[in-house]
């Protein structure tokens, strides 16, 4: 599509390249227009039509939302600025630096300042940080005809009108009202009669992460947002609760590599910037991973005695951090998603023990037939039954502790405060490690007889 953009701008047939614009989807437009350099973004982006310029920059990435604003003289800049929802408009301001922020204010009406001001004052991460105001509020005495009225009046200035909020004069929720139910009711019926009055709200303090959960849990399309004295303050759109999962999927995964989380994309992030988010965690790890070390260094003399043990330390290891990895990976996604609590511990501790025990029978199974197939019989390895013993039985114990381990750890970081994602497959990685090699050393001291 680019090279399409590019052959009729160099041609200077802006008219059909309007019209291509016309046919594409915002958030197609965006992608594209992010693939030409900055000296050619404005003038792509003064081509747009009109009904369609506010939802392309809405979809832009930052810098290039920057790199416009900087661009756009004052008449323009007002344009845009009025043509975006609030919560839009927040969600940009928040990103722009203090000079474009101060711009961005002075361009726009007092009252929606006023609102803007309002919403930036919220919490970052609270309902109110990505509420809009911009919802169809409608009188429980009102007729279905004269709330359609209303609808038909104010709802192209409102982010959603498929859902109706009823309010008294004092703003205080009251129930909601669809406008299918108003469809296929008759014009004379009372809005009091056809609204629903259990209302699933949230509050403006409230976590935006569960906030997104109740939108998920419930199928809603928005989530009225109260304040303490329960007066409608604003909604939630499903699009901004999409937006809210991505961020918090993204952030876990970020934390369950050792990343420290960033706001750009990968290849708009800068090289200083991506050893900032990976340098802490590694150094962390380094460090940890020294427990290992003394662990070796204990062992050291007694290990010249068999040396054919070190061989199965790399294995040993590995299986007891990916085992380890694997519970931590399930139980954080479960208490993301609110399946399990601390009070679900034992329950969760009971059950991985069968699963560590169906899993650790398997694979020491299958380490004794690879011993005695692969590493004697075609590799030629001197490993006695006994030698052959001490490893399986290792990695029986192994798995079981790693299981453990990794099914408690996040459980109980959750509890004290601790993001569970910290707990991921690198830290929990390095406790098994230890955990495996003293495990490896006190079985094989109990089998072949050396003091450890």
């Amino acid at each position: 599509m680019s090279e399409k953009i590019t052959e009729l701008l160099e041609a200077k047939k802006i008219a059909e390249l309007r019209a291509l614009f016309a046919e594409m989807e915002p958030a197609d437009i965006a992608a594209a227009l992010e693939e030409f350099d900055d000296e050619k973004l404005p003038v792509l982006y003064r081509i747009l039509p009109k009904d369609v310029a506010a939802d392309v920059f809405v979809e832009m990435d930052g810098e290039e939302q920057e790199y416009l604003i900087k661009s756009f003289n004052d008449r323009e800049l007002r344009e845009v600025v009025n043509e975006l929802y609030l919560d839009d408009a927040v969600d940009i301001i928040e990103e722009m630096p203090a000079t474009v922020v101060k711009r961005i204010l002075a361009n726009t009406n007092a009252q929606d300042r006023k609102i803007i001001n309002e919403l930036l004052n919220y919490p970052k991460d609270s309902a109110g940080s990505i509420m809009t105001t911009e919802y169809v509020d409608l009188k429980s005495g009102m007729t279905v005809g004269e709330a359609l009225e209303r609808i038909r009046k104010t709802g192209v200035d409102k982010e959603t009108v498929y859902t109706c909020y009823v309010t008294d004069n004092k703003r205080k929720l009251k129930g909601i009202a669809t406008v299918k139910e108003m469809i296929l009711s008759g014009n004379d019926a009372k809005i009091e009669d056809i609204m629903d009055t259990n209302v699933i709200f949230c509050t403006t303090t409230e976590d935006k992460e569960e906030v997104a959960d109740k939108i998920k849990k419930y199928d809603f399309l928005a989530l009225p947002v109260v304040d303490k004295e329960n007066r409608l303050v604003g909604i939630v759109t499903v699009d901004d609760a999409i937006d809210v999962m991505v961020e918090e999927a993204t952030e876990d995964i970020e934390k369950m590599a050792a990343v420290l989380p960033t706001d750009k994309s990968y290849l708009k992030t800068s090289v200083f910037s991506l050893w900032k988010a990976r340098a802490p965690w590694q150094l962390l790890l380094m460090i940890s991973a020294t427990f290992t070390g003394m662990v070796l260094n204990t062992f050291e003399d007694r290990l010249t005695a068999f040396p054919v043990l070190i061989s199965f330390i790399p294995m040993l290891m590995d299986t007891g951090g990916n085992t380890g990895s694997q519970a931590a990976v399930t139980i954080i996604r479960s208490l993301s998603l609110g399946e399990i609590e601390f009070s679900d511990i034992l329950k969760v501790i009971w059950k991985e023990i069968r699963v560590s025990v169906l899993c650790g029978a398997m694979l020491a199974v299958a380490c004794f037939i690879k011993i005695q197939v692969v590493d004697v019989l075609i590799m030629g390895a001197n490993v006695n039954l006994i030698s052959c013993a001490v490893v399986c039985v290792t990695l029986f114990v192994t798995v079981f502790c790693a299981k453990l381990v990794g099914c408690t750890l996040p459980i109980l970081s959750d509890k004290i405060g601790l993001d569970p994602a910290v707990m991921s497959s690198p830290f929990i990685t390095t406790i098994v490690d230890a955990i495996s090699l003293l495990i490896y050393f006190n079985v094989a001291s109990a089998f072949l007889g050396f003091n450890a």
